[in-house]
């Protein structure tokens, strides 16, 4: 409740700012105001919104020299619009370090920046207020050992190609760092050797909520994506007090895990999760194709699974779920090769590479609802080819930081074949996607992917699964201080032949977003649309940039009629809403966004109306990395 009220107190103060006069102090400029001439009458009603005096109000609000006007100050921040909206030029990552291309790494300095108050863009910038004192007092910086793990070059070895550009890259993938800036000290450099300069601004890593539903039901989230300065991983959510799980259903959910790097990108984790009818428990150690220039990686893990599986009925009064117990266990390995082609540009590598995989999966049934869940043995293997590129640019998914953009394509075959019980049989799968980007035109990316079992004795498919994948937004748009860009995303899961049990969902993330249904709501196979429009304002909050959000989604499930196979004979389920979006590039739990959506029909609430909340990205970048062989995911 408390972040609900300083964001209202906000608002009230930024209402008051803009229509209020503000006195002792500088005046703002003005155009002449025509109204007040001899023989123009002022029209009230038609008087036009003007965004831009608000702004001037509220800026001068905060130089007052009062109480009120000292709060405004520490509460609201504005950027000039000119650093926010020229951001990059989409600028390909990077040549711009060629010529030092196997020099010896003489020294590395590694400087980081606490999260609030520091510009990597402006070295004179320092914590002006309480709130970002308190906030760096509070914060453990990252250590240089962890940042050392990320560099893709070491003191006294040879400086790789694109080993610097991947290296800034890399940092600001990581959860714990905001930004990052990697670049060769001209100065110190020779014709043999360079001096390295890392610069890295942290994000505020401890973050929690707590949302109360009810007198006795809510959700407690506590996570640290940076622990000690470490770079470990600690999450935890409890859900406690649900009622909208159905008779008979858990009245608490609970997931959690905890994950540790260690040197040369390999990483470990821990996680559980407990909630209605299922329950998770897994470790495991993994090392993905982390740069383009990686030759190995590999995974091992091992899972246990505990759930009630619906095998009967339809979810009606008059058919209802019938639900048996399946545990089950799985044990995976895999290792993958990348070989880079031989490149006929001299001096430069080849961006493409072929990279080979096999993998070996165990899964052993302790309990099975039905005789067609059968113990099973899985060896696959994947050939595929890769091309990664990377761009660099502004307000994609953040608010003014530097984003990296994957683009490129990536074609992969994988075969397998399937020792179990009820008799062996093989696997079939492929994927074929791509993705562009250019600053006038925005961001394209398209996925196709098929794979199917095939029993061995009867030519039966099993299954199988037919998916597709559309994204796409639009450039930035501009009108004075606002920006704004249209995102459109498609997705469609068509189930072949798939278990009883095997179901797909329209709920969060996978259809309509903040869509809790009315009971049990399952099919197997699934169309989604989705649309939203984000304009990003130049007010900040506590830190926290402003953007307001419209959206319109669309779903269909074949939920009654299961064995067909296209869901469209079936009335859709839609979504529509607006909200508020706050983000802070500084914090662990970068983005919050409160929104008020309408459902006409399926949702659990009969006015179709619900007001919620998510801290997580509804779209996001597909890269085009692969190495794990595996089937396509069913969900």
């Amino acid at each position: 409740m408390m972040k609900y009220l300083l964001w209202l107190s906000g608002v009230l103060l930024w209402w008051q700012a803009g229509l209020t006069p503000a006195a002792a102090q500088t005046p703002v400029s003005a155009p002449p105001d025509t109204s007040r001439l001899p023989g123009v009458r002022p029209d009230s009603l038609r008087r036009r919104f003007d965004q831009e005096r608000v702004l001037q109000g509220l800026k001068a609000y905060t130089r007052r020299k009062t109480i009120a006007g000292k709060a405004a100050a520490a509460l609201f921040t504005f950027r000039e619009r000119r650093e926010d909206q020229s951001g990059l030029d989409a600028a390909l990552l990077d040549r711009q370090f060629d010529r030092h291309n196997y020099k010896i790494v003489r020294q590395v300095t590694i400087q980081t920046l606490d999260a609030f108050g520091y510009s990597l863009s402006d070295s004179a910038r320092v914590p002006r207020n309480i709130l970002e004192k308190a906030g760096n007092t509070l914060h453990l910086k990252t250590t240089r050992s962890r940042i050392r793990q990320v560099l893709l070059f070491r003191e006294g070895q040879e400086l790789n190609p694109q080993a610097l550009a991947e290296s800034e890259r890399l940092l600001r993938q990581t959860d714990e760092i905001l930004d990052a800036r990697v670049f060769v000290n001209e100065r110190t450099t020779t014709t043999d050797s360079v001096d390295v300069v890392v610069i890295t601004k942290d994000l505020f890593s401890i973050s929690g909520s707590i949302q109360l539903r009810d007198v006795g039901a809510g959700i407690i989230g506590l996570r640290d994506v940076n622990f000690l300065g470490q770079g470990h991983q600690l999450r935890n959510r409890l859900e406690y007090g649900r009622t909208d799980a159905g008779p008979q259903a858990q009245s608490w959910r609970y997931v959690g895990s905890y994950q540790v790097p260690f040197r040369n990108f390999l990483y470990g984790q821990a996680r559980y999760r407990d909630e209605t009818r299922y329950r998770e428990a897994g470790v495991t150690f993994s090392r993905d194709f982390y740069s383009i220039n990686t030759r190995y990686a590999g995974a091992v893990s091992y899972v246990t699974f505990n759930q009630l599986a619906a095998i009967e009925g339809d979810g009606s009064e008059n058919d209802p779920y019938i639900f048996k117990p399946l545990r089950y266990q799985v044990q995976d390995a895999w290792l993958g090769r990348a070989f880079h082609p031989k490149s006929y540009d001299l001096g430069y590598e080849s961006p493409g590479r072929i990279i080979v995989s096999g993998r070996v999966t165990r899964t052993q049934f302790n309990e099975k609802p039905i005789p067609e869940y059968q113990s099973a043995s899985l060896v696959l293997g994947t050939l595929g080819y890769s091309v990664r590129r990377y761009y660099k640019d502004k307000y994609l998914f953040g608010f003014g930081r530097t984003e990296d953009i994957p683009t490129g394509s990536l074609v992969s075959a994988t075969t397998g074949y399937e020792f179990n019980e009820a008799g062996n049989r093989r696997y079939f799968g492929v994927r074929v996607s791509t993705a562009t980007y250019r600053p006038l035109r925005g961001y394209l990316y398209l996925s196709g992917e098929f794979g199917s079992y095939v029993r061995n004795r009867d030519n039966d498919w099993q299954q199988g699964l037919l998916s597709g994948e559309l994204l796409y937004f639009t450039r930035l748009y501009h009108t004075g201080n606002l920006q704004w860009r249209h995102f459109f995303w498609q997705r469609t899961s068509l189930g072949l032949n798939r278990r009883a049990g095997e179901q797909l969902f329209i709920d969060g993330e996978r259809g309509l977003r903040g869509f809790q249904p009315d009971g049990f709501l399952a099919g197997t196979s699934r169309v989604t649309f989705n649309y939203e429009a984000t304009m990003y304002t130049p007010l900040a909050f506590l830190g926290f940039r402003m953007a307001v959000v419209g959206f319109a989604d669309v779903a269909w499930l074949n939920a009654r009629t299961p064995s067909r196979v296209l869901p469209f004979a079936e009335s859709p389920y839609t979504g529509f809403g607006l909200g508020l979006r706050f983000r802070n590039e500084y914090t662990a739990i970068r983005t919050l966004q409160l929104t008020l959506g309408f459902y006409p029909r399926g949702l659990s609430t009969p006015n179709g109306i619900r007001i919620f909340e998510n801290s997580r990205p509804y779209y996001g970048f597909s890269d085009f990395s692969f190495g794990q062989p595996g089937i396509t995911r069913y969900q």
